[in-house]
């Protein structure tokens, strides 16, 4: 793409230097149309050429018109037919004069989609070329084997993009950019039969480009598409194009490319101040040394301290060009109020040997710019690059991927985040290659969330009717009850389309019901920075308020009060229930009961119980942290018989008598009641824990007494 008819039609027009031809006048004519860049011009006049040479001509002479005819048509991206004179190059043996035409083929054939064949004309351009381009074809080469299977690709991203046919004509339209603050509006450039100026562009054969505006209802449709300025002072004869607006949207930077005839003038970048929704004092931007050179595409940072712009400037302040069109910029000096004279090139983190063009800033000040440098689909490529924490600069540059790039040309985006419009050329149905302002959106992440409300420390027993209230972030709030049957609530759609849980918002849940412990820690979840819907499940426990509080099973050895921990039994894994239970709520108090069973002595099984009340008690302090003024161990010791339901519902209370029934008769059972009593048990003494008023522990719960 040295001198792509793309380029040139992003109105970043370089005049070429007209060769000299010797031969008959038809073919001189020919060369001339087509060395001027008057490309539409010039399929006719080398096609008559073509023909009129017959089996006069040389091979050379029949070849090198087949060739300028191919590149006309590919220059017109009107590949189908570039490709077809391409293979009478081939024919003619042209590539032993030009090599070139394998590489122009397999650009062409890229860009139609073929991958694979695309793959076999570079490959063979690398045969022959002796090293030519060895850069761009390593790039072409890799893009075909990452792309081969484009049409089986997945989305890089969940966009949804569609042609603004409400907006676009069979003219060119392209390079749209936001022009207000609420995203309802947008300009963009075209050829339409309605613009200004007079005659048609040789190089295309369509009018000369003006900018246009086309604002957006409610349900996004263009409610009014038209000219910006009738007056003659943003549009004129000229072609203008590519533009950007500060960000008070009161100050428009825009390409102007002249078209006097025989004047080898390139591109400008001009600015132009709106006043009350008039354009007032339009400015040309004094950014280059040659006339002949062309710079245009402005790009405006969010700050407004750099202009970034294409160019196809040689060097600049020192700096070189990577080849092609190049990306450079200058900074504003705040102290002058002016810009900088002389611009500075971007560098090889995002210029290439390539064509690097249309740059802007998103919402969130990412960098986008069009490459055909990097490795990309086919043709002009969307990159984007992540801003770093230093201001106006950012990461190496990312391939927008599929569906926003296609084998075709795709630059010119204008992003607002979630949605945006750019310019593809990608066919629709079977019409030609031909620039439109396509739109895209990110469809938003569906959540739901589903609560479900149960006792602590037993999934099982869930609670109906307890109150589940939600507080986002975003000022949202709402409430509603868990169901009578099962406590579940789901919250996915308010009503339509409306939804509960909405994209980057943070939401704290809690739950609350009578006859239960108020939680004191609100379960949260974020949809900040996910990518993806997702269904959030989310359990709150809530703590009775009873007399007693049975935790799991907690064993100990015959006559001690170490815990049992092997595979009949893990004690501090039952013991982290009350861990849990103190560490979720920090602003209890309770009281540590430790029980026996009735065998042994009265004085013995108490002593035993407070000791074993004291090994649970140590746990908790010395091994989990909880404050140890927040607890206090009591031995029970025999006193206070578990009850139990027997095999008839009945509530028992298991005294000793109630347990000897079975000694003889039941051995398992008799065992299996005595370890019923055998319990640790606590009670809630307060719900007001003050650290900065509580008074000590007793030391002497630290310490065991001896069993006697």
């Amino acid at each position: 793409m040295n001198k792509n008819f793309t380029i040139l039609l992003f109105l970043l027009f370089t005049s070429t230097v007209m060769a000299q031809s010797a031969g008959p006048k038809y073919v001189r004519e020919a060369y001339t149309s087509f060395e001027s860049g008057k490309y539409f011009e010039a399929i006719d006049k080398c096609q008559a050429a073509f023909t009129k040479l017959g089996s006069k001509g040389s091979l050379k002479q029949k070849g090198d018109m087949a060739f300028k005819i191919a590149e006309s048509y590919r220059l017109l991206e009107r590949y189908e037919s570039a490709n077809e004179w391409l293979d009478v190059c081939v024919e003619l043996k042209y590539f032993d004069i030009n090599p070139d035409i394998y590489f122009y083929k397999g650009e062409a054939l890229r860009k139609m989609g073929d991958f694979g064949k695309a793959e076999k004309s570079y490959s063979e351009f690398k045969k022959i070329a002796d090293g030519a381009r060895s850069d761009e074809v390593d790039v072409a080469l890799k893009s075909c084997e990452e792309y081969k299977f484009y049409d089986m690709m997945e989305p890089e991203i969940n966009y949804e993009v569609q042609c603004e046919t409400k907006i676009n004509r069979k003219e060119f339209d392209m390079s749209p950019a936001f022009a207000d603050k609420k995203g309802l509006k947008i300009y963009f450039s075209s050829s339409r039969q309605e613009s200004s100026g007079i005659g048609r562009d040789p190089i295309t054969g369509e009018k000369y480009m003006d900018l246009y505006v086309a604002e957006f209802d409610k349900n996004g449709d263009p409610t009014n598409v038209e000219s910006i300025d009738k007056d003659g002072v943003v549009n004129t004869s000229e072609s203008e194009g590519s533009l950007c607006f500060d960000k008070k949207f009161k100050t428009m930077y825009f390409t102007r490319c002249p078209n006097k005839d025989k004047m080898m003038l390139g591109c400008d970048i001009w600015k132009v101040n709106l006043v009350e929704g008039e354009f007032v004092d339009p400015i040309k931007l004094n950014l280059k040394q040659d006339e002949k050179e062309s710079v245009g595409h402005p790009c405006l940072t969010t700050d407004g301290m750099k202009l970034i712009f294409a160019s196809d400037m040689k060097s600049s302040g020192g700096d070189e060009s990577f080849g092609g069109r190049d990306l450079w910029y200058i900074s504003y000096n705040k102290k002058a109020k002016s810009w900088d004279s002389i611009p500075r090139n971007m560098g090889p983190s995002y210029n290439t040997s390539g064509n690097e063009l249309f740059p802007s800033i998103g919402k969130g000040g990412e960098f986008f710019f069009a490459s055909d440098g990097h490795k990309g689909i086919g043709g002009l490529d969307i990159f984007m690059c992540k801003p770093l924490e230093e201001k106006n600069t950012w990461d190496s540059p990312q391939n927008m991927g599929y569906p926003i790039n296609s084998p075709s040309n795709d630059y010119a985006i204008t992003s607002r985040g979630k949605k945006g419009y750019f310019t593809s050329e990608r066919r629709l149905n079977n019409n030609q290659y031909a620039p439109d302002v396509w739109s895209y959106s990110i469809p938003p992440n569906l959540y739901d969330v589903k609560v479900i409300v149960h006792e602590f420390g037993n999934k099982n027993k869930r609670i109906p009717d307890a109150q589940v209230s939600f507080s986002g972030d975003d000022d949202s709030d709402w409430a509603d009850n868990t169901n009578d049957k099962g406590t579940t609530i789901k919250f996915d759609v308010k009503n339509g389309k409306q939804r509960y849980i909405n994209e980057d918002v943070t939401y704290s849940i809690n739950a609350m019901k009578e006859g239960f412990l108020q939680n004191p820690n609100a379960t949260k979840i974020t949809t900040v920075g996910l990518k993806e819907s997702q269904s959030f499940i989310v359990e709150i426990e809530l703590v009775p308020i009873v007399e007693e509080i049975r935790t799991p099973e907690v064993r100990y050895p015959l006559n001690e009060w170490t815990f049992i921990n092997d595979s009949t039994c893990m004690s501090k894994d039952s013991l982290e229930f009350l861990y849990n239970l103190l560490s979720t709520h920090p602003y209890i108090t309770i009281d540590l009961f430790s029980h026996t069973d009735s065998r042994s002595s009265t004085n013995y099984n108490q002593v035993l119980s407070e000791n074993r009340a004291k090994a649970v008690y140590k746990f908790l302090v010395e091994e989990k942290g909880i404050d140890s003024r927040r607890i206090q161990p009591i031995g029970k010791g025999e006193a206070e018989p578990a009850s139990w339901i027997d095999d008839n519902g009945k509530a028992i209370v298991l005294t000793e008598r109630y347990i000897n029934k079975f000694r003889s008769s039941d051995k398992a059972k008799f065992e299996r009641l005595h370890q019923i009593n055998r319990r640790t048990t606590a009670r809630i003494t307060s719900q007001d824990f003050d650290p900065n008023t509580a008074t000590p522990a007793n030391p002497e719960w630290m310490e065991f007494k001896p069993l006697k």
